[in-house]
């Protein structure tokens, strides 16, 4: 047994982590070795930057108040961190997406503490209250999985990502010990855990998906997967229409409440309404299937509808970016983003998100897609 999901097994035996085990960490990759052009790589990390940069200017207003003040949003807004330009800026989602990227490059394999430490050693934009506390635990010396805190936030899931790429060449049973690991580094929760597993899934398989899949595919992909390792937790809406009307797990939630909002042909900005589109897993995850759902087939519009149409919306279209970015393509992200995009992953050091790109692509591309 590997190293990863040596330490996973034992961290979940003795109930360290909130997870169950499950059959699926025996299973390989969802792509095979070697099989991933890295342009689909490269426009999932892209993807997830341009997200949280159309977003961050806007995070947290109700869509309502967000359009009153803007607009429809589909260019980066003036940003006052930029002299007032309207260029692509990070927040925590792509901060933390690249120092774990930086950290899979530097390491070529996923180390927990260091990654931590790495976590606590920076200034975090827009620092959510779970990972302020984690960086508090893990600066007072506690070893990160005692560092780690329950919390069913949306700060695991938006960096998830990059966990994938240590993979592409062997493709083997670690992918998903490592996305369990690499999650619940800061959110030790049992929907934040699954989640995190289950979207890491949802990319392996994009990356090498022919074409768009139907819009049920990604409530089967997720579900199918975060079922046993969620199990029957219990979950409740803190906000929208279905506010004391639900008690349950986030998987099941997701597999009832986004199929019945396709069946209605509900727009994004409806559906999302219902369950609120904040950060909270039970809004967040829901959110970002049913955009997805919805305009998988149109990366700019899915996007487009994630930030303009979700209140937490520069971390939901940070992960439908990725998601899109992984089934198209850099180059089908529209070039005012990219050209747009600054590339920082602090206040000042523009196009490190490029150098960090190139950086894992030499150390983590082989076969057809080598340089």
């Amino acid at each position: 047994m590997s190293a990863s999901r040596a330490l996973l097994l034992k961290l979940v035996e003795n109930r360290v982590l909130r997870l169950h085990w499950s059959p699926l960490f025996d299973e390989p990759a969802p792509f095979a070795p070697d099989s991933v052009d890295f342009d689909r790589v490269c426009g999932m990390l892209l993807g997830l930057c341009i997200g949280d940069a159309l977003g961050n200017t806007s995070e947290g207003m109700l869509p309502k108040h967000r359009f009153l003040a803007h607009g429809e949003i589909r260019d980066y807004l003036p940003n006052r961190y930029a002299e007032g330009k309207p260029v692509g800026l990070p927040s925590d989602d792509t901060q933390l997406a690249f120092w774990t990227l930086e950290h899979l490059t530097d390491h070529t394999a996923l180390e927990p503490e260091a990654l931590a430490r790495l976590f606590a050693s920076r200034q975090i934009f827009g620092i959510g209250g779970t990972v302020r506390e984690f960086v508090r635990r893990s600066q007072a010396g506690l070893p990160w999985f005692e560092a780690t805190v329950e919390s069913a936030g949306n700060g695991a899931l938006m960096r998830i990502a990059p966990v994938v790429v240590p993979h592409l060449r062997q493709a083997g049973s670690d992918f998903w010990a490592d996305a369990a690991l690499c999650g619940a580094l800061t959110h030790n929760d049992f929907a934040s855990i699954s989640a995190c597993v289950a979207f890491s899934g949802i990319l392996g398989e994009l990356l090498v998906a022919p074409q768009p899949p139907s819009p049920q595919w990604w409530i089967e992909a997720y579900v199918s997967r975060a079922r046993s390792l969620e199990g029957e937790t219990r979950y409740k809406p803190r906000g929208g229409a279905l506010a004391g009307r639900y008690d349950g797990s986030l998987w099941r939630f997701i597999a009832e409440r986004v199929p019945a909002a396709l069946a209605m042909e509900r727009d994004v900005l409806e559906a999302c309404d219902e369950w609120y589109s904040g950060a909270y897993l039970l809004e967040t995850v829901p959110s970002v299937l049913y955009v997805l759902s919805r305009h998988a087939h149109d990366p700019e519009e899915a996007i487009v509808r994630a930030v303009n149409d979700t209140k937490d919306n520069d971390t939901i279209a940070a992960i439908v970016g990725a998601a899109v970015g992984a089934l198209h393509g850099e180059m089908a992200l529209p070039k005012r983003w990219r050209e747009g995009l600054l590339g920082r992953t602090s206040a000042s050091d523009d196009g490190r998100i490029f150098q960090l790109l190139d950086a894992t692509k030499s150390v983590f591309a082989s076969g057809p897609t080598a340089i």
